[in-house]
């Protein structure tokens, strides 16, 4: 729509004569956009983007839809129609389409503030949304629901988290079998690796090739979680890669991750990931090339357009180490790079970044390599350094050396959740009291102290036609659920009764607005599996710096998800004792390194030796 219709002289003329035309980036205004998304919505039961809304000039909207081509075709009607006819109507009607847009408005605002059930959180949530992703699970290919297909890796961690609650086989199988599924298509970049956005088709072979930071990032920690679960190297070394492409295309040098890597080279969706196999021929030699061909399924026929996507998908080896498919495919990707430069969205948004930060702090504590940590701290840095105003105030977008927008609910969110994860997988205390601040400005600026929940954008941002609280998990969770998650964890860490109190009302809020949809709020289920079983806190006091890498150690081969690690040690002991008070009465046994593991808010006797406590978790 950009190239027929806002870069057309004659389309551009009849805008600039009659209206102020003002082109919004939803990833930079994720406020403008949910509002106006939901005025489609309810205009025209449909949305999608690019979103196209005509209003007052004091944001009142009359009309909304969403791709208009320049001139009517597919029996559609053509943007230059309906700029005509608007522009005649604004002349001649103007009260009427004044009177128009406060009815909308009315409705919208009713919207807004509609009904939530006052609910208890109970584990038949759980239950409820377990059940409908049986219901939707594609036995054949993994996924849920037919395509197009999105990851939605939330699911996926939800349902490890129910497998190891209720020791359900089937949850794991629905994950395996999707993560296998996915890794094996072409949703999965066999050659320069990382993730598309999501599959056209239902067996995740042919994608749209946009790659996104954020699917990514959720990406990494559903794999990590499966190696954690199932032991399958074959998932750990797929986060890996997805990790690898990170660092190679999506990474500022000053620490930053940058949005996406366009779809589109030279004008085609996908050119520049497909092959025909006489071009791996050339670049590889003929037996090479033959091999690297079968191996990925590069024929002539082609699956896509004429041209192969690379997959394994029929490929009865993939999972085998193959150090020649690995040192042919750096080869091939060398060769693929020299065709042409994929655009980047070089944005840096607060919220993704939180998300690859969580990541990167999964992938430190299960992996240990220390490179994680180290672009996960840079990435902290880079958001403190750059994208935090005069006022203290975090601020959502950095781009060619200036930041701008005050934060929104999904940036305070997402970057607490990171820090969460960072400080898990480190235990360096000053993630741990950055993640209270976050945590704490959140509250102050978005919670809703009348009907609870958390606004979209804060307190002290510019104040839109109506004041929405995302819930809905699409794509990405919102940052309601992530906010549910980060409370229950934050609580659990500190003791703050405050806070356990916040987790509550936030979990209960959100219960009530569900309507038997739990399938689409799966990040909440992730909260609310926290909050509902039995939990274990580990406190361990370090005498010995060699004792806290054996706990790392440790943490990194037991999975038990609803556990909260404490590390007191003699350098962070008067700092962790002001942010965890209770953590004062826990001190040595026996002058030695000890341990005291509690569950369910019963404590066992503590403990010096590591191999008991590995036994006990």
């Amino acid at each position: 729509m950009a190239h027929e219709s806002f870069e057309d002289t004659e389309v551009a003329k009849i805008m600039n004569d009659n209206f102020i035309a003002i082109k919004v980036d939803r990833e930079e205004r994720p406020d403008v956009d949910s509002v106006y998304m939901t005025v489609c919505q309810e205009l025209t039961n449909h949305g999608g983007w690019p979103l196209t809304i005509i209003m007052t000039p004091d944001q009142k909207p009359f009309f909304a839809g969403t791709y208009f081509p320049k001139q009517s075709k597919y029996n559609m009607t053509g943007l230059t129609d309906i700029l005509y006819s608007i522009t005649t109507h604004w002349k001649d009607n103007r009260d009427k389409l004044i009177s128009s847009s406060e009815s909308i408005l009315a409705e919208l605002n009713k919207y807004f503030e509609g009904e939530i059930n006052n609910v208890k959180l109970t584990s038949k949530t759980l239950e409820n949304g377990y059940n409908q992703l049986v219901n939707t699970f594609d036995k054949k290919h993994g996924g849920f629901g037919g395509a197009p297909k999105f990851p939605t890796p939330h699911k996926l961690m939800f349902l490890f988290r129910y497998y190891k609650a209720n020791n359900d086989i089937k949850a794991l199988e629905m994950a395996e079998k999707t993560l296998d599924c996915m890794y094996k298509g072409g949703l999965f970049d066999h050659i320069g690796f990382g993730f598309s956005r999501y599959s056209t088709d239902n067996k995740w072979l042919v994608p749209h090739f946009e790659k996104m930071l954020y699917d990514n990032a959720l990406l990494i920690i559903a794999y990590l979680e499966s190696y954690e679960v199932t032991r399958n190297k074959v998932y750990k070394n797929v986060a890996m890669k997805a990790l690898e492409y990170i660092f190679r295309e999506l990474t500022n040098e000053k620490g930053g991750f940058y949005c996406a890597e366009d779809a589109d080279s030279e004008g085609e969706e996908g050119k520049y990931y497909v092959f025909n196999p006489i071009e791996i021929l050339e670049a590889l030699g003929e037996e090479d090339g033959t091999y690297f061909n079968e191996y990925f399924d590069i024929t002539t026929e082609g699956n896509f357009e004429g041209k192969s996507i690379p997959n394994l998908i029929n490929n009865s080896e993939c999972n085998e180490d193959n150090d020649r498919i690995r040192d042919l495919s750096e080869k091939v990707l060398e060769y693929r790079s020299k065709r042409m430069k994929l655009h980047k969205d070089d944005k840096i948004l607060t919220s993704w970044n939180g998300l690859m930060i969580a990541a990167l702090g999964k992938a430190y504590k299960v992996i240990e390599d220390e490179r994680y940590f180290e672009y996960a701290k840079k990435a902290v840095n880079f958001i403190f350094d750059n994208l935090i105003d005069e006022n203290k105030r975090l601020l959502a977008r950095f781009r060619d050396e200036e930041s701008r927008h005050k934060a929104y609910l999904d940036d305070y969110s997402f970057l607490c959740f990171g820090l969460i994860e960072l400080y898990e997988s480190s235990f360096d205390i000053t993630l741990l009291k950055k993640a209270i601040e976050v945590n704490e400005d959140m509250i102050n600026f978005f919670w809703d102290k009348e009907k609870n929940g958390f606004f979209l954008y804060g307190e002290d941002s510019e104040q839109l036609i109506a004041k929405p609280k995302e819930l809905f998990d699409g794509a990405m969770p919102s940052g309601n659920s992530v906010a549910a998650y980060n409370l229950i964890k934050l609580s659990r860490i500190t003791g703050d009764t405050y806070l356990e109190e916040m987790a509550e009302k936030q979990l209960d809020f959100i219960s009530g607005a569900l309507f038997s949809e739990e399938i689409n709020h799966s990040f909440f289920l992730i909260a609310a599996s926290f909050a509902l079983n039995p939990s274990k806190e580990l406190v361990c006091i370090i005498k010995d710096k060699s004792d806290e890498e054996k706990i790392k150690d440790l943490l990194s081969e037991k999975q038990t998800f609803n556990l909260t690690t404490i590390i007191k040690t003699d350098e962070n002991k008067e700092e962790i004792e002001t942010i965890i008070p209770f953590i004062k009465d826990y001190n040595y046994l026996n002058d030695r390194s000890t341990y005291y593991l509690c569950k369910g808010r019963v404590c066992l006797a503590p403990i010096n030796d590591i191999e008991e406590l590995r036994k006990l978790l």
